[in-house]
């Protein structure tokens, strides 16, 4: 017969069996508030992530340099818990919902996220080709994003 105590001991210094690991998630923003939303979520110990391009605005009298998200209207959460964290997101103000389907959420992989940094690392200016088209697998030559695959969406502004 075992000792209750060992039996206890065995339980309290085992694993968890259901290990989440943290997943990153794409967050739609109302127009104009990925900085804002971004702000709110660090305020409350959320990592998220909202990648910025820098570009030069012109106006009558002057030129200035401007920072935009590289993807308006998002911004990226890291969640350890979905389904216990969603809601400390949703709550905040200027988040309007997860980006995913009608079952929920779609976790972004790693590399995903990490393509992204790399971008706004060596601050790669980001810009269609001219004759590529829309649904066209696209692949980068040279550079600091060699190798990196995917698919073109669209154009800006078409």
């Amino acid at each position: 017969m075992i000792p209750l105590q060992a039996v206890v001991q065995d339980v309290c210094f085992r694993p968890p069996i259901n290990i989440i690991e943290s997943s990153w998630y794409a967050v739609q923003t109302l127009p104009r508030h990925e900085k804002a939303v971004t702000e709110h979520l660090q305020n409350e110990n959320i990592d998220c992530l909202l990648p910025v391009t820098v570009r030069i605005h012109k106006w009558s009298d002057r030129n200035q340099s401007v920072s935009l998200p590289l993807f308006p209207g998002y911004a990226f959460v890291r969640l350890n818990d979905y389904r216990r964290e969603r809601i400390r997101v949703l709550r905040r103000p200027g988040v309007v919902r997860f980006v995913g389907n009608s079952q929920g959420a779609i976790p972004l992989e790693d590399y995903e996220i990490e393509h992204i940094r790399q971008l706004m690392e060596n601050k790669v200016r980001c810009e269609p080709h001219p004759y590529l088209q829309a649904g066209q697998k696209v692949r980068i030559r040279n550079g600091a994003l060699r190798g990196v695959e995917g698919i073109l969406l669209r154009e800006a502004g078409k």
